[in-house]
């Protein structure tokens, strides 16, 4: 999609609702900021998933007995999460997962990505697609004693795998 202003590749897409009305607007990098319309800080994940929000605090993370269950590696809880909108480690996603899948299912219809796909992405993700039903496939054959099939499948995958491999 190109810029509404300046023809170049457009990074940034704005959905506004003025009047009623859903207005679109594509713009590249630098229309955007010239525009005012990037936030440097991003969007807070904690203000989208807990619904609340507090500034970003880079202070250390202090655990009451109210906070819930800390994350084992940093002591993170989830009401820090909420007030500072983002997670303390990346095992902090292992041990909110259940609450954060919750609320994304809130947020959204599902959490499995079905949007559009980068345009240099697409053939891989079709690959993906394909031997990640190929497997569910072999799985099958395997339980039901299809041994003839499943080494099809088998080597059906590895074709593909190999296929890959030899392109990297």
């Amino acid at each position: 999609m190109q810029c509404n202003f300046c023809d170049k590749k457009a990074t940034v897409f704005l959905t506004q609702l003025v009047d009623g009305e859903m207005k679109k607007m594509c713009l590249c990098e630098e229309c955007a900021e010239e525009k005012g319309v990037t936030d440097p800080a991003g969007f807070s994940l904690g203000d989208s998933l807990m619904e609340e929000g507090v500034p970003f605090g880079d202070g250390p993370v202090a655990v009451s007995a109210d906070d819930g269950e800390p994350c084992p590696v940093c002591g993170f809880t989830l009401k820090k999460f909420q007030q500072v909108g983002r997670l303390g480690c990346s095992e902090c996603y292992q041990a909110f997962s259940d609450e954060i899948s919750k609320r994304l299912k809130g947020m959204h219809k599902g959490t499995i990505h079905r949007g559009r796909v980068p345009e240099g992405l697409v053939e891989a993700h079709a690959r993906q697609q394909r031997l990640d039903k190929l497997r569910n496939q072999l799985d099958e054959a395997i339980a039901s004693e299809n041994y003839e099939e499943a080494a099809g499948l088998r080597d059906e995958i590895q074709e593909i795998e190999t296929t890959v491999a030899a392109q990297v």
